[in-house]
């Protein structure tokens, strides 16, 4: 079992295992989203006469108008927008160089025609997560059919186990900073419905004001809520693409590591006749 977490760890290190530190990205995009809001959005030439507190002169200047919290909404957008890259090319290498359903197809084949360096030279032209974990069974699989203390039953259990140990070591990979992506979904719709109260607050505010000097100001109150609700809107949009997307992906990988787990078992199981 220690060769098989060794040989993974190397394996992890050959490929993009993904940013573990991932407050990192959301400091840089939280910096990111001020300086959009208030350099681009916040340039006096978006605004009647070049002055930010005027009126807007396009949706620029609009959007501006939102508040600060149209730079909170544009630091989880560029935070979703990052992650999705992260995980793109994290379980992009984890998925191996190879297609996943030729490879599965192939590696089945070979171990139920017992030609296991066969299937560890298809491990090794397909590297990533599945390919590790098959590896691993694959090697235990040798391994206990030359122990002649084990019965088969336990054989059988070892090579599960092997398997499991295996695929629990490539999980974190898969699904690390899933659970930030998750967390913005709902995020920007509360960071939404946060910055529309702001905005309907300022409008009642210029209401029970009075009078028709108030009504800028009660203009930019609506402006403040509607930006804020369309902007994170998008942002939980977003994020729920690209949350869906890459857990359907790491779904995928998970079934096709069960698939071959469970045909190395059946394999030995049905090529040993003894107790």
């Amino acid at each position: 079992m220690a060769t098989t977490t060794k040989a993974t760890a190397q394996a992890k290190k050959s490929g993009f295992g993904g940013v573990k530190e991932a407050w990192i990205i959301l400091a840089i995009c939280c910096a990111a989203g001020y300086s959009v809001w208030y350099f681009v959005m916040g340039n006096p030439d978006n605004f009647i006469g070049g002055d930010r507190t005027g009126h807007p002169a396009n949706l620029l200047g609009t959007v501006y108008k939102g508040g600060f919290v149209v730079g909170l909404i544009l630091t989880l957008l560029f935070t979703v927008i990052c992650l999705g890259f992260e995980r793109f090319f994290a379980i992009k290498s984890a998925s191996g160089k190879m297609n996943l359903a030729k490879f599965t197809a192939q590696v089945k084949a070979a171990v139920k025609a017992q030609k296991f360096d066969e299937a560890k030279a298809l491990c090794d032209k397909m590297q990533g997560s599945v390919a590790n974990v098959v590896l691993a069974s694959i090697n235990m699989y040798q391994t206990v059919e030359t122990d002649s203390t084990l019965k088969k039953a336990a054989k059988i259990a070892k090579i599960q186990q092997a398997h499991e140990e295996a695929t629990q070591l490539e999980m974190p990979t898969l699904q690390m900073n899933m659970p930030m992506v998750a967390t913005i979904v709902s995020l920007g719709t509360l960071t939404a419905l946060f910055g529309t109260v702001l905005g309907m607050i300022g409008s009642f505010q210029a209401l029970s004001a009075g009078g028709g000097a108030d009504s800028m100001a009660l203009s930019a109150g609506i402006s403040e809520a509607l930006v804020n609700t369309a902007s994170g809107i998008l942002t939980s949009w977003v994020a729920t693409v690209v949350y869906n997307f890459f857990s359907n992906k790491i779904d995928k990988l998970t079934y096709a590591l069960d698939e071959i787990g469970f045909t190395i078992a059946a394999t030995y199981d049905s090529n040993h006749n003894e107790a």
